[in-house]
């Protein structure tokens, strides 16, 4: 349920603006379930008709503040930025959610059938001809990455540069025959 309250400071909260906001609060309404407080304050400075919103749903509390020339335009601005921020912390939340239960269910099936011994991922890319110096440059640019593959020039044959524990040195594979 929607609760308005809806103050006006040098204009007043016509019937046509309570029932305006009343109407456009059912975009906000919809990604809520309980009760839900809003606190419009409406004022005029200058020419400009101004429309604070505030709405408050359990925990969370989210403003929006415009100024247009009509009022109906301000207050249709607030609800655009209102949707775009329930929105975006929504997304945020959920995908935590989401996040949460993978891990959760990773653990527990790592429990039940846990696998052992076995390639359970692979990774494609291409090796390109370089020197290990190059390899070197490309792994610094990369600074998540722990080594690189790739087909050393002087040699031709496939070698890998790969970060040494203390991230300051690197180490070099290199085939034998």
């Amino acid at each position: 349920m929607v609760n308005i309250k809806i103050t006006g400071k040098d204009i007043k909260a016509t019937e046509a603006i309570e029932d305006y906001l009343e109407k456009k609060m059912d975009r906000i309404e919809k990604y809520f379930d309980g009760d839900i407080e809003v606190v419009v304050t409406i004022k005029t400075e200058r020419a400009e008709q101004i429309a604070e919103m505030s709405v408050k749903v359990k925990q969370d509390t989210y403003r929006a503040v415009t100024s247009h020339k009509y009022m109906y335009a301000s207050i249709d601005k607030d609800i655009d930025i209102l949707e775009g921020q329930i929105r975006k912390i929504k997304t945020r939340k959920d995908k935590a959610n989401k996040d949460d239960s993978i891990k959760l269910m990773a653990v527990n099936s790592k429990d039940e059938n846990e696998i052992e011994n076995e390639i359970i991922k692979t990774i494609y890319y291409d090796i390109k001809p370089m020197t290990p110096e190059d390899a070197k440059l490309k792994l610094q640019e990369k600074p998540q990455d722990r080594f690189i593959t790739f087909i050393n020039q002087e040699t031709n044959k496939v070698n890998v540069l790969f970060k040494l524990k203390d991230n300051k040195n690197f180490g070099l594979l290199e085939p034998e025959a």
